[in-house]
């Protein structure tokens, strides 16, 4: 086969993003073009979804390789990236103030915000260690500088200490893949794969694997890189923060899901490792949350503690266990991304983000209450909503995996249940009628931030009721992963 046409046949979305990314860079050096700056974010907008409409057109069966093997193309990998493309779409369309507020800028942030969507679509198509590290550089770069983009010496600084973390996730990602290549002689996934199924494999490749999962798992935020979360989001505008608490995060479940059915499946101890860092991060995530009175704190250990669920499910590989991940992931996406949704109507209705703003919404915005309440109670995984099927369905593969796994379904559940706490509490403030509060209305009208709040509750919804169909999906998708 001919490796041009594989090259074209696997990048063809990617190559779309590219050309998008080299029309903004063109807009961003083009003088005065503060005139026209509300055309960078359809410009991105067509381009995300040129690039999702281009899936359908990619090879993917056979498997498909190109660049010596180092990028591949599959079922698996055609279904992430198209949830990457969808978030980043509904992403992108909550930007709208984060572009007013430097208009000179625009084309700039959405050039970064591109470059960011590009280098998450190869993460979850890489073969090999060193093109892995080059797209998680590439998404950490951009990452840096969507969060400094915000005015004030508070997103600098949370930029900053973003870098300063990432650093030293990246140290220890080079050095676990060191450490294999030592052993194996090679960094493509394929091969090491091949070379474990003729040899034993030692204490070395445990020791080894665990340093490279430390670098993955700084993106979702577990223990023992988790303390970075709350200061970026708090720091970083709410559109850069939504951003933050999916597309990465699908990424590098996408990588690491793979990586655990293969690569790292050769050690019984890795697991075990994979589920106490979970334990300790889904613990420290939800009782720091009940502490919060910041809005995006709280969505930021929230963010944290499901990435801890999910890591639960990841470490115990099975079929059934990856492709309840695939099925928290998408719930995940819409129930998350409403919740911001709301949050940015708040902003720009000039409410502030803290907690105590919220009572009266009940009465004085019904349906925009209704809404975010439904947002909120899939996070908090109640009945009716797809957070409760995705839990469900979740606990069901821990329980599945074996009784020596039980005191760790336990401990999931009873963090699950001190996480209803603070969704609750804030659905509840909403109910709170205080008459020394003015009465204040949150402006929906047409806005972006609006529609986007009304499809997520109505996915929310939707997702709970009739899962099946999406649930049977996630399983064939797991099944070629």
């Amino acid at each position: 086969m001919n490796s041009t046409y594989d090259i074209w046949n696997i990048f063809i979305p990617c190559i779309i993003l590219l050309i998008i990314i080299a029309i903004q860079a063109v807009f961003a050096m083009v003088k005065n073009n503060i005139k026209f700056y509300k055309i960078a974010k359809w410009i991105s907008v067509s381009g995300i979804i040129l690039s999702f409409i281009s899936l359908f057109d990619v090879q993917f069966e056979p498997i498909y390789y190109a660049f010596s093997d180092s990028i591949m193309s599959n079922t698996y990998t055609i279904f992430m990236q198209a949830l990457i493309l969808i978030a980043a779409l509904i992403c992108v369309l909550l930007t709208k103030k984060t572009v007013a507020s430097r208009r000179n800028r625009a084309f700039n942030f959405h050039a970064v915000f591109m470059s960011a969507v590009l280098a998450a679509m190869i993460l979850v198509s890489v073969n090999d260690y060193l093109t892995m590290f080059v797209s998680m550089e590439f998404l950490s770069v951009a990452c840096y500088f969507l969060i400094a983009f915000n005015k004030g010496t508070l997103s600098k600084e949370a930029s900053f200490k973003y870098l300063l973390t990432n650093i030293v996730a990246s140290s220890v990602f080079l050095f676990g893949v060191s450490y294999l290549y030592g052993i194996t002689s090679s960094v493509n996934f394929t091969e090491i794969n091949d070379y474990y199924l003729q040899n034993t494999a030692e204490w070395m490749y445990t020791i080894s694997v665990l340093f490279i999962a430390s670098g993955l798992l700084f993106k979702l935020a577990i223990f023992p890189f988790a303390n970075w979360i709350l200061d970026i989001y708090e720091g970083s505008s709410t559109s850069v923060a939504a951003f933050l608490s999916v597309v990465p995060k699908i990424a590098v479940f996408g990588i690491l899901c793979r990586l655990l059915v293969f690569n790292f499946s050769y050690s019984f101890e890795f697991p075990l490792i994979l589920l106490i860092l979970a334990s300790i991060t889904a613990v420290w995530a939800n009782l720091i949350a009940i502490r919060q009175r910041n809005i995006k704190r709280l969505l930021a250990a929230s963010s944290s503690a499901n990435a801890s669920y999910m890591i639960f499910a990841a470490s115990l590989v099975s079929v059934y266990n990856i492709s309840t991940v695939i099925f928290y992931l998408v719930t995940y996406v819409f129930m998350n991304l409403g919740v911001f949704a709301a949050v940015i109507l708040l902003e720009n209705s000039a409410f502030s983000n803290k907690l105590y703003e919220f009572k009266n919404f009940a009465y004085t915005n019904p349906a925009f209450c209704f809404a975010f309440l439904v947002s909120l109670l899939g996070l908090a995984g109640m009945p009716l909503t797809s957070g409760f099927v995705a839990k469900i369905y979740l606990l069901s593969a821990i329980a599945k995996s074996g009784l020596i796994f039980l005191p760790f379904l336990i401990l999931l559940v009873i963090v699950m249940v001190i996480s209803m706490y603070y969704y609750i509490r804030i659905a509840k403030l909403m109910f709170v009628k205080d008459d020394n509060q003015e009465e204040r209305y949150v402006i929906c009208k047409t806005e972006s931030a609006s529609v986007i709040l009304y499809i997520c509750a109505i996915a929310t919804i939707a997702f709970g009721i009739l899962p099946d169909k999406i649930i049977e999906i996630c399983k064939i998708i797991a099944y070629n992963i």
